[in-house]
């Protein structure tokens, strides 16, 4: 890569991390302008179109960055997993990793993702759709390799995916203890979502052989 190329890359980042510094539980993205965003990243309004069209394209390229950021995470939870063999304890925790590491980049898609903006929306729900997917995967491996049938593994992972998103809402300002509950109660609530599924498919099999 050339200098030029590498400078590019490199002020590129600086706008983004710019914006997501800027974002608060107080501030979502819609109210940046892209005059305090250059100037938090320190270069002049003018220079910012040299790597974004508008603020709207830098928001995007933030909401990819989110949606492959936790899908990473979660495909090295599987690792653990295969270590420890607790799958929603180390989910979560990997989860709540993410929040931590990621805090902003999550307030972006929580905010927007029923914001009024149709793009955002869209490219929100594209990246939960393919998380969705990778998880409907697993839990179809996994009832597989337990021998426990799922009644259907896709509603269970969009089921888990929206509890998932609903307690990191809660979590994101939360101290350290309420934080640790929290974690608690997901980690139940998601038991319970995996045992009524079990259940139902047992009560469909035993119905289909009368």
């Amino acid at each position: 890569m050339s200098a030029r190329a590498e400078q590019k890359l490199k002020t590129r980042r600086a706008l983004m991390d710019a914006a997501l510094r800027q974002l608060s539980a107080d501030r979502g993205f819609g109210s940046l302008s892209l005059r305090e965003v250059a100037r938090e990243a320190g270069i002049a309004p003018t220079s910012f179109y040299r790597h974004f069209a508008e603020l709207d394209e830098l928001g995007l390229a933030l909401v990819d960055e989110g949606g492959v950021a936790l899908r990473q995470l979660m495909r090295q939870a599987r690792k653990r997993i295969a270590r420890n063999g607790s799958a929603i304890n180390t989910s979560v925790d990997t989860f709540m990793e993410y929040l931590n590491n990621n805090a902003n980049l999550f307030r972006l898609m929580l905010r927007e993702r029923t914001g009024v903006s149709t793009t955002f929306r869209t490219a929100i729900q594209a990246e939960i759709d393919h998380f969705v997917t990778e998880l409907a995967d697993d839990l179809r491996r996994f009832a597989e390799e337990q021998n426990k049938p799922l009644s259907d593994a896709r509603m269970v992972a969009e089921a888990m995916v929206t509890l998932v998103f609903n307690q990191g809402a809660e979590a994101l300002d939360a101290t350290t203890r309420e934080r640790e509950e929290l974690k608690t109660k997901l980690k139940t609530e998601l038991r319970m979502i995996l045992l009524g599924a079990q259940s139902l498919a047992r009560q469909t099999a035993r119905a289909e052989k009368r």
